[in-house]
């Protein structure tokens, strides 16, 4: 037999050993998943059996302090067992992060039922990061677009801006949403508010051209170049204030820059106040435009639609800044004590790694003895 032939053969029977070895670890690897799959849902299980107790507890320790006279030791026996709620609900709010979670409405309707929970905290970390940077980037070329649109009237151009503005708040809204299921903080409103960014810039997309959009035109491009402008001293300031809060332990990791303004943001300097409310009242002088637009007569339905949506966007974000002070000061201590619990939860976590890795230690040299 050729020598060439016989070194085939026998490279062919080296990879046919290591498929073997493929397929044992496969082999395992598949059970290993079929039991991650069950203890994830044992864990479900015991979170919501834990929730649901301490649910019953509270309940019955309101009852309890309502209907009877308490001594001062008694108070300050609840006070410690509200306390140890307070750290048990951070507790299996930490542990609930290394599960997968349920996909909100908007997801299952636009990805259907694919599951993106991320389960490694550096990846949904990361994850993050990326949302960030997209926000920044697409921000600056929005900037560059609209500066670029108020110089160059061509309606090519001005088609591109708003097919990147619909491109940008649907992307936004879902990668949201998947931050949303992966711990991130975002308030009701700010998601609502890209909602509405998505359907105002839907209807900018269809609104015809004509003498309506050019007395518009020029007004909506210098809204977006001082919005843009703005945003992009938010992200900045904002990134370095979530960065000192991160390190001190007051602010979770997956908690993200906003386009408003947020009971954190008080920590550094308030000089972003009059720029958000100067974008405010823009908003309301565009609604205010395009409600007297809507009496042209070459007007369509876009300008009303268009008018109440800049409306709606003037007073939700107005209002919710402004309601940023009052729960600032309610929430202080709540929050606060939250943060520590949160962080009493970590130290706990890694306390009992700790714990482990010397358990393992000790039970390696024992080995190592009882060998010699």
């Amino acid at each position: 037999m050729d020598s060439d032939l016989e070194e085939y053969l026998k490279e062919w029977g080296e990879l046919s050993n290591e498929c073997k070895t493929l397929e044992t670890t496969n082999s395992s690897y598949l059970e290993l998943l079929e039991n991650l799959e069950t203890l994830q849902d044992q864990c479900m299980k015991q979170i919501k059996h834990q929730r649901y107790r301490m649910q019953q507890i509270s309940k019955n320790v309101k009852l309890y302090s309502k209907n009877k006279r308490l001594t001062p030791e008694e108070k300050d026996k609840l006070d410690a067992l509200n306390k140890n709620m307070l750290k048990r609900k951070a507790q299996l709010y930490e542990i609930e992060q290394g599960l997968p979670q349920k996909n909100s409405l908007y997801l299952k309707i636009i990805l259907g039922n694919v599951n993106v929970s991320i389960l490694n905290r550096s990846d949904k970390v990361r994850y993050k990061d990326d949302y960030e940077k997209f926000k920044l980037i697409l921000n600056v070329i929005g900037l560059l677009m609209s500066f670029l649109n108020i110089f160059v009237n061509f309606r090519a151009l001005e088609l591109a801006f708003i097919f990147l503005l619909v491109w940008y708040y649907c992307t936004l809204t879902i990668r949201e949403s998947i931050l949303k299921v992966n711990g991130s903080r975002i308030k009701g409103w700010w998601r609502l508010h890209h909602f509405i960014s998505t359907a105002s810039a839907g209807v900018l997309l269809v609104w015809p051209q004509g003498e309506p959009w050019q007395l518009f035109r020029a007004q909506f491009m210098y809204f977006n170049v001082y919005i843009s402008l703005v945003q992009y001293m938010q992200f900045y300031y904002q990134k370095g204030v979530l960065y000192r809060l991160k390190a001190l332990g007051e602010r979770h990791d997956m908690d993200i820059t906003i386009e408003g303004f947020h009971s954190w943001m008080w920590r550094g300097l308030s000089f972003l106040i009059p720029f958000l409310f100067a974008g405010y009242l823009f908003q309301a002088y565009n609604a205010w435009t395009l409600y007297k637009l809507s009496s042209h007569p070459d007007a369509t339905w876009q300008i009303f639609v268009l008018s109440i949506l800049f409306l709606v966007l003037f007073v939700g974000n107005t209002a919710t800044t402004l309601l940023v002070i009052p729960q600032k000061i309610k929430g202080r201590i709540k929050e606060r004590y939250r943060l520590k619990s949160l962080s009493w939860a970590l130290k706990a976590r890694k306390q009992l790694k700790g714990e482990k890795s010397i358990s393992d230690q000790q039970g390696m040299n024992d080995q190592h003895n009882k060998t010699d």
